[in-house]
């Protein structure tokens, strides 16, 4: 299934029935009188979130919505049916915006969360409802109210507790095929990862959902590369887990080119809690991993974890300090990472720098 996160829809509600204009005419019945029925109600244009979807890509072959009208009233006093509605169904993450694209309509963050985007046309009343004692007999109705259109924009972001940032090749789709069951393309060229993908990753019985983006690379926020379209994935997040590649010949240069970027885009990426590692250490021998190590931690002002996602070094320990930040923020606790004073992998202190 491909991926898309933004799609244009045009919606329409339903038009209201007209009421029926109608008299009474029964064989011995001298007096019949009116008996025009009432429009049908055209009917709504909902959205409504729903479990089991990651895409919009249902609205790339389908632009159009619109309900059903109502049907006219009938004699008898007989009322029109009302409209069906018509219903879209989006991701969990979906935001709703006006035609700019940028007034926002409603935000859908829950499963099962419904809006009324477009409201049918009220049914028009038939001429019983005009008879009164100057006028026994009516010859007019109402028309049904027109529906309401619209065209809106869909943009979805999508929900995960945690999300993996870094340059392209950092090893983040590497990280989340080990940890999950999420099975991203993974190659050794740049930009293989070239939509978000999610998983949901479990430790010591705890489960929490990750989302890896594509890399970015110095002026992403300028359009360079594939650009930070994607950084809004990760928006809803509570912790971000920056992944930089013990293969980059300039680790803390590296940190600090994704950082730029991160704080370009804004979207409040910079305030949320950020956990650090030094990812596919198995390549590297102990001196140039603890001169690596140093220089990423003086670049971060933390001690960065060291992690290999194919030899499985230091996955636990990162995994669970993702896990506490999680835990923390979904009870409003604001507590400290957990200690990272002692790194994944000692270090002789006899190793020349």
């Amino acid at each position: 299934m491909k991926f898309l996160d933004e799609a244009k829809v045009y919606i329409r509600s339903g038009d209201g029935g007209a009421g029926a204009v109608s008299f009474r005419r029964e064989k011995f019945v001298e007096f019949g009188g009116p008996d025009g029925g009432d429009g049908g109600r055209g009917g709504d244009v909902w959205v409504e979130a729903v479990n089991g979807l990651n895409t919009l890509i249902d609205f790339r072959f389908q632009q159009h919505y619109k309900a059903k009208v109502g049907i006219h009233g009938m004699g008898r006093n007989r009322t029109g049916a009302n409209g069906d509605s018509v219903t879209l169904k989006v991701p969990v993450g979906t935001q709703i915006f006006e035609e700019d694209n940028e007034t926002l309509i409603i935000d859908m963050t829950k499963e099962g969360q419904r809006f009324r985007l477009a409201k049918g046309g009220n049914g028009g009343f038939g001429n019983t409802h005009f008879k009164n004692a100057t006028n026994q007999a009516p010859n007019w109705a109402n028309p049904g109210l027109e529906g309401e259109e619209a065209t809106i924009w869909l943009r979805l972001k999508l929900i995960a507790d945690a999300g993996l940032v870094g340059l392209p090749n950092a090893g983040k789709s590497t990280f989340l095929a080990s940890v999950t069951r999420a099975r991203p393309k993974i190659a050794n060229y740049p930009f293989t990862t070239l939509h978000p993908n999610l998983g949901v990753a479990t430790i010591d019985g705890r489960e929490f959902v990750l989302a890896d983006i594509p890399g970015l690379i110095e002026g992403a926020h300028e359009g360079v590369g594939i650009g930070d379209r994607f950084l809004g994935h990760v928006e809803r997040t509570r912790v971000l887990l920056h992944l930089v590649s013990s293969i980059e010949e300039e680790v803390g240069k590296a940190y600090k080119t994704v950082k730029t970027e991160l704080q370009a885009y804004g979207g409040g990426l910079t305030d949320k809690r950020e956990i650090v590692a030094l990812s596919q250490i198995d390549v590297l021998d102990e001196k140039e991993l603890k001169k690596k190590a140093k220089e990423l931690e003086k670049a971060c002002g933390q001690k960065p974890f060291l992690i290999s996602a194919i030899t499985g070094t230091g996955m636990t320990d990162v995994l669970r300090a993702l896990r506490d930040v999680i835990v923390a923020a979904s009870v409003g606790e604001d507590t400290a990472l957990p200690n990272r004073s002692v790194p994944v992998q000692e270090f002789d202190e006899d190793v020349d720098e």
